[in-house]
């Protein structure tokens, strides 16, 4: 396993941890604590998406499974967050259900790319929509944030809260014209390329 995909894989153990810590704590002392260790996990897993693929250029470490791997990590990690939203009210939960239909439908044509025997890297609109999941992450983790410190009745939340499915309708949005870039790909590629 080289650097890139080790750096990779601390999202893969930042991903389940935010979940758990998201969902920690009854007392309003236990709330505020969490607040900074979400956005210390939230900025750390989006410091290592940058770090991971910087490094596999820089050190020419780019592989398949680096491909594969990253946006893997990428999904993963960007599901645990709206998952976490969602539970707490800020996304809506049909957005969220177009996300991961979205998400199982590129992995199924990844899946058929590398029956045909080509991996199929993260492609400019699959890079696009992973900003716009980053920023939406950060602006309802913005939101959950307000709230935990018991100002859910205020102007500055409801502005976040409102803001945060905004952004997470661009991003679907942007997610589903990206997985047409996907499908368009694999229309295009013949069954056995020689």
């Amino acid at each position: 396993m080289t650097l890139a995909s080790k750096i990779t894989s601390i999202r893969l153990i930042l991903a389940p941890v935010f979940f758990v810590i998201f969902l920690t704590g009854d007392s309003i002392i236990d709330i505020i604590w969490t607040v900074p260790i979400l956005w210390i996990l939230y900025i750390g897993s989006e410091i290592t998406d940058f770090l991971d693929g910087f490094i596999a250029r820089k050190r020419g470490e780019t592989s398949n499974f680096g491909k594969l791997y990253d946006p893997f990590a990428d999904t993963l990690t960007q599901l645990t967050y709206f998952f976490c939203f969602v539970i707490e009210g800020i996304l809506p939960p049909l957005l969220f259900l177009v996300v991961l239909y979205r998400e199982f439908s590129v992995l199924f044509v990844r899946n058929q790319m590398l029956a045909r025997g080509i991996t199929l890297a993260a492609r400019t609109g699959g890079k696009i929509k992973m900003v716009t999941y980053a920023l939406a992450g950060a602006v309802a983790l913005a939101a959950s944030s307000v709230m935990r410190l018991g100002l859910e009745d205020s102007d500055l939340y409801k502005g976040l809260s409102l803001a945060a499915v905004v952004v997470f309708l661009v991003s679907v949005i942007i997610a589903i014209i990206s997985f047409l870039e996907y499908l368009s790909i694999l229309i295009k590629t013949p069954k056995d390329p020689k």
